[in-house]
């Protein structure tokens, strides 16, 4: 039987059986947990009824970047550019230089790999008022090294006029849309799509473009996280309360600019254990933003400073909740960790 594209074995998963798994669709949420379908589609929709000048691009990816929403709603402020990632961001350099504000969506890991150089030249160096949203970032799919965008910060961070985004939850993405689409100059925004998990709306968060926000205080561990690791940090915090460990989570959604006062106003609160936690390699994240952070003014952390992220390497294609486990970022490992470090 011939597979779809989408459809592949797994890699032999040591000491057990050959998995098989939906890896590009898997969903990032527990069994049982809250979620909303595709909320940036949904939202980009919304908000284009308001906004004549937006519109979306996708590289043969809007199913899986959930644009297809957009070009439902609005299918003459749509275009498909075919697998020609290149073409797909200098496109909307263009549109972007005639007043339009462009939302181009493709995988984290082509537009950091095969279309950096377009990025940087046609539309960072321009600054340019295009919006990338770009899925599957970090560990977000078991389909192995060639889809798993690992080290797309690292490779962004350094891109002048580029703002980096890595919302946590479906509430958060549902803000940041048009926040993005309000911002003047490019956007990159770590996108989580389909099925995404829901949980920020419990603690009454609001979005703002540049802020860091401690979503729970605690005085024994500051876990500084962005992304779906802001949803494990949370989860770890309630596991480690049954063993009187009290942990804060400030929820760094904004990668860059990075908001160094409020990083530095709960690093200098004594007695607590500094970890950062992040979906991206260890190398060139926001850890190592933060640990710079800390370093330039002196700031030493009284239990010490940690980092929760991928290792430098090339990850196994999987099942996802298996790879999360294996890598690190599960609610469990990240558990583990902390009472290790303690």
């Amino acid at each position: 039987m011939k597979r779809s594209k989408y459809e592949r074995p797994t890699h032999l998963l040591q000491g057990g059986p050959r998995l098989t798994t939906s890896a590009m669709i898997a969903s990032l949420a527990a069994p049982g947990q809250r979620t909303k379908a595709a909320p940036f589609g949904h939202a980009l929709a919304q908000l284009a009824e308001e906004r004549p000048d937006i519109v979306g691009l996708s590289a043969d990816l809007s199913k899986y970047t959930d644009l297809h929403i957009f070009a439902q709603k609005h299918p003459d402020r749509f275009y498909q550019m075919g697998m020609a990632e290149q073409l797909l961001f200098s496109a909307a350099a263009g549109l972007a230089r005639e007043g339009f504000t462009p939302f181009a969506t493709t995988y984290a890991v082509f537009a950091a790999r095969r279309a950096y150089d377009f990025i940087c030249l046609a539309i960072a160096e321009e600054n340019l008022n295009v919006k990338m949203a770009c899925a599957l970032p970090g560990l977000t799919t078991g389909y192995g090294p060639s889809h798993q965008a690992t080290e797309d910060l690292a490779i962004f961070r350094g891109l002048p006029n580029l703002t980096i985004i890595d919302p946590c939850d479906a509430h958060e993405i549902e803000q940041v849309v048009p926040a993005m689409a309000a911002h003047q100059g490019p956007v990159y925004l770590r996108l989580l799509r389909g099925n995404v998990p829901l949980l920020l709306d419990e603690y009454g968060y609001r979005f703002e473009l540049g802020k860091a926000k401690t979503i729970r205080d605690g005085r024994d561990v500051l876990i500084v996280s962005s992304g779906l690791m802001t949803m494990r940090a949370l989860e770890a915090a309630q596991a480690l309360a049954d063993d009187r460990i009290d942990v804060a989570v400030l929820h760094v959604p904004t990668i860059k600019p990075l908001d160094e006062a409020t990083i530095l106003a709960e690093a200098r609160r004594g007695g607590r254990l500094v970890v950062v936690a992040e979906n991206h390699t260890v190398i060139g994240g926001l850890g190592e933003a933060v640990a710079g952070v800390l370093m330039r003014e002196g700031i030493r952390p009284e239990k010490g400073f940690r980092q929760i992220g991928l290792p430098d390497e090339f990850l196994d294609a999987g099942a996802l909740p298996t790879l999360h486990e294996r890598y690190g970022l599960s609610t469990a490992a990240v558990v583990r960790r902390i009472r290790e470090w303690l």
